[in-house]
């Protein structure tokens, strides 16, 4: 059947060439919609603090009592990833989400059918801290709602690499704990494991294979962003590289901890065979320095 569509495609074309800017634009949303990574809109403003509509269409709030806990995001339409130390019962899903209070048009929810907690999760020393969690019914595709690309184990993160962190979490640790309204970004640069351990020996927290190190003074993630993600971009694609696990709050010159996705492919594969989640071959950033 693609064989045959493509076939009548080419014919259409050579005899009406009038037409063919329209079908290569109709064909440009259908590649946008179906692939990974990917932000139609184009949006976003380098440098930025609070996102636009659109630029992170595969953030995830998580909420729980009418009240944002947690970020996540999509991988596909039916499966949300996030950290297991966010995992509480009767959360509702938001998509398409950018400010907490007033009305997002873009925005729909989906409940929480079913929930899968890594196995070895450890809650005192955060290794494995990731989670699934299935839809209670599939979320439909559009310029504000997508999946994002999932690092694959072959990926590398250099020192200094160039990369993004979003969420509703707290600006600083001065702030109440509760969801900063619009939805924020952040660049952020990769700290190597070895660097990032030596920041943590004092407290006695073991950073591991994992786990991946990001974050500067006054740049970071705070209360309020975990679970959601830590993503790099890759020529038109972002790939998220970890999972908003755990740190010293906020931003106060020691870098946060996420959960190295790469790391963890072949977990969230095993449980998702039969789905389509997108993970990125060979994947490397490149260094600020």
């Amino acid at each position: 059947m693609a064989g045959w569509t493509l076939c009548v495609l080419v014919i259409f074309l050579s005899q009406n060439t009038g037409t063919v800017w329209i079908l290569s634009f109709l064909l440009s949303i259908s590649y946008l919609l179906k692939n990974c990574g990917v932000v139609p809109l184009q949006t976003r403003i380098v440098g930025g603090d609070n996102a636009t509509a659109g630029d992170w269409p595969w953030q995830v709030s998580m909420h729980f009592n009418e009240r944002h806990i947690c970020g996540g995001t999509v991988i596909n339409t039916q499966w949300v990833l996030t950290a297991a130390h966010c995992i509480i019962s009767r959360y509702l899903l938001y998509f398409g989400k950018q400010t907490q209070s007033g009305f997002n048009p873009h925005e729909v929810s989906r409940s929480v059918s079913q929930i899968i907690m890594h196995p070895d999760y450890n809650s005192t020393t955060f290794q494995n801290d990731i989670a699934l969690m299935k839809l209670s019914s599939p979320i439909t595709y559009t310029n504000y709602i997508r999946p994002v690309c999932l690092a694959a184990k072959s990926s590398i993160f250099h020192n200094g690499s160039e990369c993004w962190a979003t969420g509703w979490g707290r600006l600083s640790q001065n702030e109440p704990l509760v969801a900063h309204d619009i939805l924020q970004e952040v660049q952020i640069p990769v700290v190597g494991n070895n660097l990032c351990s030596s920041f943590y020996s004092f407290i006695n927290v073991t950073i591991t294979c994992n786990m991946l190190c990001a974050g500067e003074l006054g740049k970071g993630v705070c209360q309020g962003d975990s679970g959601g993600p830590v993503q790099c971009k890759q020529g038109s694609r972002w790939i998220q590289g970890g999972i908003s696990s755990f740190g010293i709050p906020c931003a106060v010159g020691i870098p946060e901890v996420f959960s190295r996705v790469s790391e963890f492919q072949s977990w969230i594969t095993g449980h998702l065979a039969g789905t389509n989640v997108s993970f990125v071959d060979n994947f490397k950033v490149k260094c600020l320095c």
